[in-house]
């Protein structure tokens, strides 16, 4: 019999978008995966790549009574399917999932912080409140934490969230993408950039700038918009990949995006499965975000060679180097991000060197094959065919 291990995250666009390399490596290497979700748009995906399924429903939010109901169909799931590996994601299933899995006596439970909910940003009493979750749920049903940030494997290792007795357990896998297949820029030719470009009915004259996420007021969505209007020159065009996901917290966007529907110039493509198509056409990439783990976009915007404007968050300021592969800037600062695009339409060249640097920089560090490979070494610790 195969060994099982079991992914958990919130909503199914996680599972199939960030998980699916993983999942499709660890079934290759002989395990059994089962994929736990809340079921929406992405689970054909999930159910057509093979994995077994499972719906749960997980809010994105404490929740008292909603929150209890998932933890009880977690414990009666992991009790029924026994697996050897629960692995969590994401911020409430990652808490939910693991006092699940303490509850239904899983052998490993491991938990991969792709950002710690905790941040600069929030007021002190928030700080410490999500700090103190992560550090309890850590210390009692946790086996290994996983990062993507150098930044959070520091933090979770210096505030102990472990056990002493699991002092090595801390392993930060960062994040990569395919840089072979799906970010290699030499695989694109220039008909198909053209062509593209006279679908989205873009000028040959204009500076193309992109952004990829959730369109939601904490991904900085609304200060890349506010930063349009402060342009001192209109010769750009932005293009926007996103959605707002089935079960999303914050829906306030909406009505605030609607405003720029109308404009020509701002292109809303919806959640898109060539990204590297329109990132390809792209010059500048744009994560205005307030909080991040180790954001993906960023390196998949540098292997298509683009200069990268980030805000100066956890995650992201590992990635930029600034002046160098872009320019990070604090959080909520449309004037600064409308500086930043216009200097660089303005002085081309440096814009080229940001490319270049950023292509070199994202194939040094961040191959998806390295960071699988960390993660199935832990798996492996704990086969019992």
């Amino acid at each position: 019999m195969k060994p099982k291990i079991m992914q958990i995250s919130a909503i199914d666009m996680t599972m199939n978008n960030f998980l699916r390399p993983l999942n499709l490596a660890t079934r290759e290497a002989g395990w059994d995966v089962h994929c736990v979700c809340h079921e929406g748009p992405f689970t054909k995906q999930i159910k057509d790549d093979g994995f077994k399924f499972h719906n749960v429903k997980i809010d994105r939010k404490i929740s008292p009574l909603s929150n209890l109901k998932s933890i009880i169909k977690l414990v009666k799931l992991f009790k029924k399917e026994k697996p050897q590996i629960v692995h969590v994601h994401t911020p409430v299933a990652s808490v939910l999932g693991r006092i699940a899995a303490k509850i239904a006596g899983v052998p490993t439970i491991i938990y991969t912080a792709h950002g710690f909910y905790f941040h600069e940003g929030m007021s002190d009493k928030q700080y410490k409140f999500f700090f103190s979750i992560e550090k309890y749920i850590g210390r009692f049903c946790t086996d290994y934490i996983f990062t993507q940030s150098q930044e959070d494997y520091e933090v979770a290792k210096k505030h102990k969230f472990l056990r002493t007795s699991k002092i090595d357990h801390y392993v930060c896998i960062s994040n990569g993408i395919d840089l072979e297949n799906k970010y290699n820029y030499k695989l694109k030719t220039e008909i198909e950039k053209e062509n593209l470009r006279k679908k989205l009915e873009i000028p040959d004259d204009h500076l193309i700038v992109s952004f990829i996420g959730r369109l939601v007021k904490e991904k900085g969505i609304v200060d890349l918009l506010d930063a349009y209007s402060l342009l001192k020159e209109k010769n750009i065009t932005i293009i926007i990949m996103g959605m707002l996901p089935h079960g999303e917290r914050d829906t306030t966007t909406h009505d605030f995006i609607k405003k720029y529907e109308a404009n020509k110039n701002i292109k809303f493509v919806g959640h898109v499965n060539n990204a590297e198509d329109y990132l390809n056409l792209s010059d500048i990439f744009c994560l205005p975000s307030y909080r991040e783990g180790m954001p993906r976009s960023i390196i998949e915007a540098m292997a298509m060679k683009n200069a990268i404007l980030a805000t100066n968050i956890r995650g992201s300021r590992e990635e930029v180097i600034n002046n160098e592969t872009g320019y990070l800037f604090e959080v909520n600062r449309s004037d600064e991000i409308a500086k930043y695009i216009d200097y660089l339409n303005n002085n081309r060249e440096l814009l080229d060197e940001f490319k270049e640097k950023g292509l070199i920089r994202a194939h040094e560090l961040y191959d998806e094959n390295k960071v699988v490979a960390k993660q199935l070494n832990i798996f492996n610790k704990f086969r019992k065919d």
